[in-house]
């Protein structure tokens, strides 16, 4: 049991994989923005290293390195929530945006459509591409990362570490409402979100696969979460 464990052995464990805790940052970095450091990313990975190995229990099978690595991804995850570095005026575009698909999807029965939520938000095509440009920084480390003034839309599924039977179920009714809102999303976004999320290509490698700029892919991925979070409307708190 991870009790048992001994400091100069949790010495030992962190100084052999202090390396793979830089490996995740750098690979995490190369799907952020440059305002977001790298040392940053590497401190908060050495605490999720030091949490794993008080934490470790090998009798549950996984070995310390698989258990290590997700402890780590985790830790760095909660550091750049934490530290959100997107402004709060584009989290209200973005909202504004999800607002104006979520009605011209209600109302016409189809994909909200570039120019028509451009029109409803009194825009050009350029000036809608460019709000997308700056959403696109917007919680894109988890498809469930869709904020609503601090909530997420699965903040109101109880207790995730201690769930009851009745917050299982919840859990995997979201998991599938959400695969289904994926799989609804039109076919360009889908793949970027695809190659992006169970690929883990950054946008320059998923544009020269589908034969568009860096840009434009920040885009797509940024109209395919807005899209995302219009319709899972549902799941976030009222």
């Amino acid at each position: 049991m991870n009790q048992a464990m001994q400091p100069d052995y949790k010495d030992e464990l962190i100084a052999l994989h202090a390396p793979l805790v830089k490996r995740i940052a750098y690979h995490l970095m190369s799907r952020l923005p440059p305002s977001v450091q790298p040392d940053d990313l590497i401190q908060a990975g050495m605490m999720g290293l030091l949490e794993a190995t008080r934490n470790y229990d090998a009798s549950q099978g996984a070995s310390f390195e698989t258990y290590a690595g997700i402890r780590i991804r985790g830790a760095m995850l909660d550091e750049i929530r934490k530290n959100d570095w997107v402004p709060r005026s584009v989290h209200r575009k973005a909202r504004q945006i999800a607002e104006a698909v979520r009605k011209i999807e209600n109302e016409h029965g189809r994909d909200a459509r570039d120019h028509e939520v451009a029109d409803a938000l009194e825009l050009t095509i350029e000036e809608y591409h460019r709000l997308l440009q700056e959403a696109s920084c917007h919680k894109i480390f988890s498809i469930e990362d869709f904020v609503e003034d601090g909530n997420e839309i699965g903040d109101n599924i109880p207790d995730h570490n201690n769930p009851g039977p009745f917050e299982g179920l919840q859990k995997d009714d979201f998991k599938r409402c959400l695969a289904e809102a994926i799989s609804g999303l039109p076919e360009r976004e889908r793949l970027v979100m695809a190659l992006y999320y169970e690929e883990e290509l950054n946008l320059r490698e998923i544009g020269s696969i589908i034969g568009v700029s860096e840009s434009r892919v920040s885009q797509i991925h940024s109209q395919a979460l807005i899209r995302l979070q219009a319709r899972m409307r549902s799941w976030r708190k009222v």
